[in-house]
């Protein structure tokens, strides 16, 4: 019985050390990407807000699995993906891109790592431009019935071109289904 039970621990701590290493890979690769002439002009995209957020594609080519929250090689390889060592959050991933209209699909975990609320933006990007999809609940004061004060306050993401919040999307709750949907908001 022992014997198993210690079989199993090495064979967790191997498959934990073999996930880290491949991480570390990750990293290694992206710090190696330089920035060229030809990307100087490029538009950066960051996400923010929450402890995890992750761009899961662009157009048609995917960035971060969704199974195992890895970088994609094609990804990579395209020299989309980009990593900001400085960042003092967790999100240190972000993306380098051409300016033109994309399609971008992000991935928040506002609660756990378990359930993601995914936002899915076309815009035209601008050149040399940083773009961050920000995050957040937004807070009501609410009086009423305690079906009403106890909702959940909707999730929110601005999308700021610099500084500036451009656009806005949020996700209310609904208390019948427990469902919704992003849906852009005047500013």
């Amino acid at each position: 019985m022992k014997i198993k039970s210690f079989g199993q621990i090495i064979l967790l701590c191997s498959a934990v050390m073999t996930l880290a290493a491949c991480q570390s890979l990750d990293t290694a690769r992206l710090k190696k990407i330089q920035e060229t002439p030809s990307t100087q002009a490029n538009t950066k995209l960051y996400c923010s807000g929450v402890e995890v957020c992750e761009f899961e594609r662009l157009g048609p080519t995917f960035i971060v699995k969704e199974r195992n929250h890895r970088i994609n090689r094609d990804a990579m390889e395209q020299g989309i993906v980009r990593i900001n060592l400085q960042a003092i959050d967790a999100n240190k991933v972000y993306l380098s891109v051409q300016p033109k209209q994309h399609e971008v699909v992000i991935r928040f975990y506002p609660v756990s790592k378990d359930r993601a609320e995914k936002l899915y933006v076309i815009h035209n990007f601008k050149a040399n431009q940083k773009y961050t999809f920000n995050m957040y609940r937004k807070r009501n004061n609410v009086s009423g019935s305690l079906l009403n004060v106890s909702a959940p306050e909707p999730l929110c993401v601005d999308l700021k071109e610099g500084q500036k919040v451009i656009r806005r999307f949020c996700k209310p709750y609904n208390v019948l289904s427990g469902l919704g949907e992003f849906t852009e908001k005047k500013l």
